[in-house]
């Protein structure tokens, strides 16, 4: 735990222009409320009791979310998942299990914004006796996806950029091109192929602060997790996402991928049985970034 504590490392991170979504404890900017439980995978991070980031839950044991969720929550096991929840203070009927390790892709630093995911290995498994709780399917490949798609994010938080949403809330999207976004950024960050931008000109909606992690769909498939952006709701300045890249995607299938040992040592700290779940974990600490590490605002 940070002697500084989640709050004041929460607050720090708010001091930047460039602000992980993570950083006020909320999330989605218009849209509307989802129908209950329609999106079984969404996971609220909490540390505390309040909700931190956003994840998707990938295997039984494992939920993917945005690397940076890391400081917010003070440290990696300080946070819990909660499953099956669509009202966080009303759902009782829900399942709250501890983060046991925290695995971030092995390119990513705080100051950068590429490569902005991380794996948690919760300390049990989820159990899948509720339609309340799936897994969403990795995709099968990391294919790029086209400017102008529709796509549609999830989280619990903000509704008009002031006051956090109790019930979890979607906004419907579309991907910006590459250097149209890198445009409206003023190139702080460049954004990369390992990266999206998506927004909404008409009516704004977003992801915002406390959304990191959540998932991006497009045509229903998973293909990125909220990383950040400058405000919320400024078509100028849409969310940025970090894509489920060709280079992370192939490793999800692989079985065969030894543990780094590293990556044993944390893991066999709090449990002694190595998970089969290693590819992706492998593949996080051995890819080079194909570009340079991008500072923050």
């Amino acid at each position: 735990m940070s002697p500084l504590g989640p709050a004041a490392l929460i607050l720090l991170q708010l001091l930047s222009s460039w602000k992980p979504a993570a950083c006020s404890g909320a999330g989605i900017v218009g849209g509307k409320e989802v129908k209950p439980h329609s999106c079984p995978w969404m996971v609220s991070l909490q540390v505390r009791g309040q909700h931190v980031c956003g994840g998707v839950l990938v295997k039984d044991q494992w939920v993917l979310t945005a690397a940076h969720c890391e400081s917010a929550f003070g440290g990696c096991t300080a946070a819990e998942a909660v499953l099956g929840a669509h009202s966080l203070k009303k759902d009782t009927d829900v399942q709250r299990l501890r983060v046991q390790a925290c695995i971030s892709h092995g390119t990513f630093k705080p100051e950068t914004v590429e490569h902005d995911i991380m794996l948690l290995k919760l300390k049990t498994k989820v159990k899948m006796k509720s339609k309340k709780i799936k897994v969403k399917d990795l995709p099968k490949s990391g294919k790029d996806v086209p400017a102008g798609t529709s796509c549609h994010v999830t989280g619990w938080g903000l509704t008009n950029g002031k006051h956090p949403s109790d019930t979890l809330r979607g906004a419907d999207v579309k991907i910006e091109g590459r250097d149209l976004c890198s445009c409206y950024y003023k190139s702080k960050p460049v954004i990369t192929t390992e990266m999206l931008c998506a927004g909404n000109k008409k009516t704004n909606e977003d992801a915002c602060s406390g959304d990191s992690g959540g998932p991006l769909l497009c045509q229903k498939v998973l293909v990125g997790v909220v990383s950040g952006g400058t405000g919320c709701g400024d078509p100028k300045k849409p969310g940025v996402y970090t894509r489920l890249s060709e280079d992370i995607c192939p490793g999800l299938k692989r079985t065969h991928v030894p543990f780094k040992r590293d990556v044993q040592r944390r893991i066999q700290s709090t449990d002694k049985t190595l998970d089969p779940f290693a590819p992706v974990i492998q593949l996080f600490l051995h890819l080079p970034s194909r570009t340079a590490h991008l500072g923050l605002r």
